[in-house]
């Protein structure tokens, strides 16, 4: 029993006690009829003087109440730890990285707080090995919006392609691969089915997980004719591969034991961070923040596969938020109206306007403005009405949609001169970065694409270079040989979008040659520079 309370315990016990004593007094005091009354010492039951206790003493020595610690999922994870392989050279040198990093180790442990323990518990309960929970620091560093080389997207960091084979949508509203609840149950999938392919091996399974499942598969294939083991540790892969295991291996080692290489790894804790929450309609995510009383960002870092302002028009029709607000979010969208989810903006079309022109005016889908007018295919006549669905709030404040999210990359400072480049017809990354002497891949990286992502006729891209590049003003512009720079003046009654049609240009394009927000309002005799494609302004 703790120190106090045996005090508190002695203390109640002195006061019964004295109770008992003065009471048994108080009977002694009556006169007996049947015998005199004995003398009686003055002294003899003198009792200790009464102790008064108040209510305030007695909560001060209550002994205070201290919740546990909280359970740490590295030690849960450390306990479950069951891949069986010896420790090697290769092991060793990705360690030593790590052991060399210790910020590194402490900022993706602190970013994966928010999404280790849904990995957790997939992998429980799917009876998979819980050393995957660690897989997504190889990947991507638990970062939902990383974006690799390859075309690879999200914490797991699944291509296109292999994303569709197990069911995840990707479209201008969402790409499922950045969702955490979605990616995950993907990835899982094709890990088991990777696992099932490879005879049950689970390294050659977590190396075809990273090389594609046919270069591993050849590399047995290759072994086994020559007479050689078939584990990962004798096969020929690409360099890649061949440390992909190793990290894996060394951040498990680290795991296992942080004391021993001299780390000492953040807490992160095993408890569910986040609610997926059904809301059955679309519903714009500035809105969602203020029900549930969080700002923007936090709905988009609960929810990284939302491309734009709001949810997919056509689902799915889900919302993950932190497990603290879920239920008091839930209570009060209950109180929206689903027509009141989004702003409706109504949009008279005029003469020569295109369904595409109107949904990138007001930042929304083709099919979305389609779904919500009715309309089968894209034809829409002048003088006519169409409902919109519009953003509630400035595009800016929208801070990780997808456009938010290019801009700062595109305008992050990098060495060399800044300079934007309109896609022309037939130009790929290899012939622009030729022009401008850069390398494709560092081409793509610095407007967040991938090589191998296509290349539209009318895209800006930014690239930093060193090279001598033809002035603004020149006749041929570095913008493309049939690109022009014009200077605009703005007249009463324009608009971002009158203008960008009058040109052939995108609003986006204009608010980026101009440091522009798309919804600020034109003042006349306010000067733009655009860079327009003299080709296309026949018409």
């Amino acid at each position: 029993m703790p120190y106090q309370n045996r005090r508190l315990s002695q203390r109640i016990r002195r006061l019964g006690a004295i109770s008992l004593a003065v009471f048994s007094l108080s009977a002694c005091a009556v006169p007996s009829v049947m015998a005199p009354e004995p003398a009686v010492d003055d002294h003899a039951f003198e009792p200790e003087p009464l102790e008064f206790i108040t209510v305030e003493a007695l909560i001060r020595e209550m002994p205070v109440y201290e919740p546990p610690p909280p359970v740490d999922l590295l030690d849960a994870l450390r306990r479950e730890f069951a891949l069986d392989y010896e420790d090697n050279s290769r092991i060793t040198a990705q360690r030593n990285w790590y052991v060399r990093h210790p910020d590194y180790l402490n900022r993706v442990f602190t970013r994966a707080q928010r999404y280790m323990p849904h990995i957790r518990a997939e992998l429980e309960r799917r009876g998979l090995p819980m050393e995957l929970a660690l897989l997504p620091i190889v990947e991507s560093a638990y970062d939902p919006f990383a974006y690799s080389h390859g075309r690879a997207a999200g914490l797991w960091q699944m291509i296109p392609g292999t994303a569709r084979r197990f069911g995840i949508e990707q479209n201008w509203w969402y790409d499922g691969r950045r969702d955490i609840v979605d990616s995950t149950r993907a990835a899982l999938d094709y890990l088991e089915y990777l696992h099932g392919l490879n005879d049950g091996d689970w390294l050659n399974a977590i190396a075809s997980y990273n090389s594609g499942e046919g270069n591993v598969l050849r590399a047995v294939r290759r072994n086994r004719n020559n007479g050689r083991p078939t584990d990962f540790w004798n096969l020929s892969v690409p360099r890649e591969t061949s440390a992909y295991v190793p990290k894996l291996l060394a951040l498990v080692d680290i795991v296992r034991d942080p004391a021993s290489f001299g780390l000492e790894l953040p807490i992160v804790t095993d408890e569910p961070q986040f609610v997926v929450t059904e809301i059955g309609s679309q519903l714009d995510l500035a809105l969602a923040a203020e029900l549930a009383g969080v700002d923007v960002d936090t709905v988009y870092a609960y929810n990284p596969g939302y491309n734009r302002w709001s949810t997919n028009p056509a689902g799915p029709h889900t919302l993950v938020m932190p497990v603290e607000v879920a239920e008091s979010f839930a209570a009060a969208l209950e109180n929206v109206p689903a027509d009141e989810r989004v702003r409706w903006q109504r949009h008279l079309v005029g003469n020569g306007e295109t369904i595409s022109e109107i949904a990138e005016q007001y930042n929304t889908s083709i099919a979305s403005v389609r779904a919500a007018n009715n309309l089968r295919g894209n034809t829409i006549r002048a003088g006519h009405y169409l409902t919109i669905p519009v953003a509630t709030r400035p595009l800016s404040d929208y801070s990780q949609s997808a456009d938010a999210r290019l801009a700062r990359t595109q305008n992050r400072e990098r060495d060399g001169n800044r300079v934007e480049h309109v896609v022309s017809n037939g130009e790929s990354f290899w012939s622009i970065g030729q022009r401008y002497r850069v390398g494709t891949r560092q081409l793509a990286a610095w407007n967040g694409m991938a090589p191998g992502d296509t290349l539209s006729v009318g895209k800006t891209l930014v690239v930093w270079t060193n090279a001598e590049v033809a002035p603004r003003t020149a006749p041929v512009s570095a913008y493309g040989n049939t690109t022009r720079r014009v200077n605009y003046t703005v007249r009463n009654g324009d608009s971002l979008y009158l203008i960008a049609r009058r040109f052939r240009v995108t609003i986006n394009q204009i608010a980026r040659w101009n440091d522009l927000n798309e919804n600020n309002i034109l003042r006349p005799g306010q000067r733009l520079t655009m860079y327009v494609d003299v080709t296309q302004q026949s018409s």
